[in-house]
């Protein structure tokens, strides 16, 4: 559960109040054209890249069911529950591996942000906004611990001038009982201002102290300068040894808005891959597949609807200049069902929220030929929490990015496509291309040098249904 469902509760003989346990997340105030930059990716340039380099095996996670390593672990967003044994690789030809990828944080999806703890109380007799401003975050993201309203009057969470901004109503007067904590949307830049907004009319002193706004915590994304420091939660096949990233050699790969003039198709493509913030303070990628209300990632990222409902799905997550710092402000919606999942596959199909708003940016398709070696990939992705970079550029060696085993071993004996395309952590769940064809051929989930995807025949037989 989150903001946009509406919970209220009737409090006190004769007087109505609305509990804003859940609450509607009104569209964005501006045009999400993608032309004006917003925020500053980072002031100084970071440090580079550095190649693979091999760390001690990780323990064997099974699944998604690690402890939260966040600070206030007791309030932060659950987890995806733990997951129960995998069906059988039925009817294509494959041995299930028996055991599990591994990874430095043990899930796969990267670190990008830390919960903070604080103690904001807002409206009815309390100040009725709050800044909450920390310098360099990449992001800031609001949690309310007890939104108790008088009918008609909502909360805001903006940014600093005040065009990105989220409204969450009041809801309509219904018997229930809220739930103990929300998320708001995330808030791109270093600072959110949450505010109060009085609809008028009489208020009952007798329940004063029973209305405010209380905000208990905030996620803040990690700055540029952060992130690499932060070890890469990339996973690694079954029975191999774990690498703290899967850049293979000297990192190729460059931000997307680099190749709209050299190679104009892979900076389309680009374009339907999203940023996955998930549970606050983790990352993944998705992109859109199909025409229809669409997305896919790893099944390590999420396998359920409720922790769909809880993420953040950010199209247009790109800097504006090749090389620059400035970010395209993103388009950001919210998970909403997951229509299929496996392990063994490791894919999550799910559907958004607000599907409208993205549909511009296009989609991808599955090629359903089996590639053939040396045939020449790119990965579009968010490596290490960055906006989007294209791994594989034209005219480049065939051997940088390119399919080296067609019939890969991942969590199933010939489940995968291999490659040496530059992945990082938050890389996971990453449509890989074929440039014969600029339709995908795997879905990135394995780093390890060679790195591997699942192959997309495989997934099609899987979920073509929904397509």
């Amino acid at each position: 559960m989150n903001l946009r469902r509406v919970v209220s509760i009737v409090v006190g003989a004769g007087a109505a109040l609305a509990l804003a346990g859940t609450a509607s997340a009104a569209a964005w105030r501006f045009s999400t054209d993608g032309v004006r930059p917003v925020g500053s990716w980072q002031e100084a340039a970071g440090p580079t890249r550095t190649p693979v380099s091999v760390r001690q095996p990780a323990a064997a996670t099974g699944g998604n069911t690690s402890p939260s390593s966040t600070p206030a672990a007791s309030e932060s967003p659950g987890k995806p529950a733990a997951k129960t044994s995998e069906p059988a690789a039925g009817g294509t030809g494959m041995e299930i591996l028996p055991e599990s990828g591994t990874a430095a944080g043990g899930d796969g999806r990267q670190k990008v942000g830390e919960l903070l703890r604080i103690d904001k109380l807002l409206g009815y007799g309390a100040p009725e906004r709050q800044v909450l401003h920390y310098p360099d975050a990449s992001y800031v993201k609001v949690h309310f611990s007890r939104m108790t309203m008088l009918p008609g009057d909502y909360v805001t969470v903006s940014d600093s001038t005040g065009e990105e901004s989220y409204r969450y109503e009041a809801p309509k007067l219904i018997e229930g009982v809220a739930g103990s904590g929300r998320w708001a949307m995330s808030i791109t830049g270093d600072t959110a201002v949450v505010e109060t907004h009085r609809a008028g009319g009489a208020l009952v002193g007798s329940l004063l102290g029973q209305l405010g706004v209380n905000v208990d915590q905030v996620a803040r994304g990690f700055s540029r300068k952060e992130l690499a420091r932060i070890p890469s939660e990339s996973l690694t096949r079954p029975g191999t040894t774990g690498h703290e990233e899967s850049i293979c050699g000297s990192d190729t790969s460059s931000d997307a808005v680099c190749y709209r003039s050299a190679d104009p198709v892979a900076y389309t493509r680009s374009k339907s891959i999203a940023r996955l913030l998930i549970n606050g303070t983790e990352l993944c990628t998705g992109w859109r597949i199909g025409a229809k209300n669409r997305m896919l990632t790893n099944n390590h990222c999420f396998d359920n609807s409720a922790a769909a409902y809880e993420t953040e799905v950010w199209f247009n997550y790109q800097c504006a200049k090749c090389g620059g710092f400035d970010v395209f402000k993103p388009t950001k919606v919210w998970g909403d069902k997951v229509l299929s999942t496996e392990h063994v596959l490791d894919y999550t199909l799910f559907t958004v929220g607000n599907f409208a708003e993205v549909q511009k940016f296009g989609y991808l398709s599955l090629d359903t030929a089996v590639p053939a070696k040396g045939q020449e990939l790119y990965v579009p992705q968010h490596p290490a929490g960055e906006p989007t970079r294209i791994a594989g550029r034209l005219g480049e060696p065939a051997g940088t990015c390119a399919v080296v085993d067609p019939a890969f071993d991942g969590y199933a004996q010939n489940s995968d496509v291999s490659y040496y395309c530059d992945t990082e952590g938050g890389s996971s769940g990453s449509p890989v291309l074929s440039r014969k064809t600029n339709k995908v051929v795997a879905l990135h989930h394995f780093g390890g040098c060679p790195n591997s995807g699942v192959r997309a025949d495989l997934l099609n037989s899987r979920i073509r249904s929904y397509l």
